[in-house]
């Protein structure tokens, strides 16, 4: 995409989010990555990472796991052991030094998982309810997915607390805030979404039992983080991990109003149909939020600097983030900001892969000619 002759006026101006400052409203959205290696910690090559995409206005840390049941990803990093935290530490701090912000993603995968990750254990979700999908890659070799197991009544408290418990570990590590994933199919979203909740206790058989997960893990991680530095993504229209139900409207409007009386840093909407869309309905928009939820308002998925800065000038977004341009433009803001070409999009085999640098920290900043 050539931005030559883009301009982001909008999408450039500082954004005052609860009490940060940021210097602009481009977000790095959170990209999973897979170079934490075998042991889930953070390292000096993530730190680098980071610290190369540090003039965006708030970086969103990749997805990481809160408890061992959690994960489901190769080499993905986790913040529930001290060594996971040290690790994050360090890249909190060497951001820090760059002069960015950075807020971490907190994540339970649910039944996109697989028992090779659980020592044989099935993966958790509401319902008994398998993906239907090609499969996941486990640590034994790529595996058709399998029908997971419901939690018990009983066991969504400890699931509760373990978010509340990487919640101040992020503290800990020197994040400026965290976001909770209730997205792309990921255990919130499996108990938000009428297509993976079958249950009938207080957890499911309503618009509201169904966003009841959601609202004790807020209220959780709100209990070790002012509300103001927390926020929430969710994608409506989203199609991952085999999602989309017939009342996503009525859902999802419901759990914006819920969340409006949170007093959250914003609301993460992946309004973008470039990640998939399930065709339930027309896809909800950032003008539908801006009705329900007064406070700051991120769009996310297919963005250019084009729409982000129409979205941003008409008051539909006040931060909008950008994923797959960030992987091969480190400098993003500043290519936005003098109207520079964005790179070569980078190769979809380098993405997750443990390939350490390649692909990772070696693209490099635009040179002027």
């Amino acid at each position: 995409m050539d931005t030559s002759h883009a301009t982001a006026d909008s999408l450039l101006q500082p954004f005052r989010l609860g009490d940060l400052t940021l210097p602009n409203r481009v977000v790095m959205a959170p990209l999973t990555r897979g170079r934490a290696g075998k042991e889930r910690i953070p390292n000096p090559l993530m730190a680098k990472y980071y610290v190369q995409r540090a003039s965006a206005g708030l970086i969103v840390a990749e997805a990481t796991t809160i408890s061992e049941q959690a994960n489901g990803w190769l080499e993905s990093p986790g913040i529930y052991t001290d060594a996971m935290e040290a690790g994050w530490k360090a890249v909190t701090t060497a951001v820090h030094a760059a002069g960015g912000r950075i807020f971490l993603q907190l994540w339970h995968m649910g039944r996109a998982s697989h028992s090779d990750f659980h020592g044989g254990s099935l993966p958790v979700s509401a319902s008994a309810v398998k993906i239907d999908g090609d499969g996941i890659n486990t640590p034994l070799g790529k595996k058709l997915y399998e029908t997971p197991r419901a939690l018990e009544t009983r066991e969504i408290a400890g699931v509760v607390a373990d978010y509340r418990r990487a919640a101040a570990r992020a503290r800990a590590a020197g994040f400026d805030g965290v976001e909770i994933h209730a997205a792309n199919g990921y255990l919130i979203d499996q108990f938000l979404q009428a297509k993976t909740n079958l249950r009938t206790d207080d957890y499911g058989g309503s618009i509201e039992k169904r966003a009841r997960l959601l609202k004790e893990v807020v209220e959780a991680v709100s209990a070790e983080w002012p509300a103001g530095r927390v926020g929430v993504r969710i994608s409506p229209n989203g199609v991952f991990n085999d999602m989309g139900s017939p009342n996503f409207r009525e859902q999802f409007t419901h759990v914006a109003t819920m969340l409006d009386r949170c007093g959250l840093a914003y609301l993460h909407v992946v309004d973008g149909l470039a990640f998939g869309f399930h065709k339930l309905g027309e896809p909800m928009t950032l003008t539908e939020f801006r009705r329900v939820f007064h406070g700051p308002l991120m769009g996310n998925c297919g963005y250019t600097v084009e729409s982000a800065e129409q979205a941003v000038a008409a008051g539909l977004a006040d931060l909008v983030a950008f994923g797959r341009p960030y992987i091969s433009n480190p400098d993003l803001v500043e290519r936005f900001r003098h109207g520079w070409p964005l790179a070569k999009p980078a190769d979809m085999a380098a993405w997750y892969s443990p390939t350490g640098a390649t692909g990772y920290t070696d693209f490099p900043a635009y040179a002027p000619g």
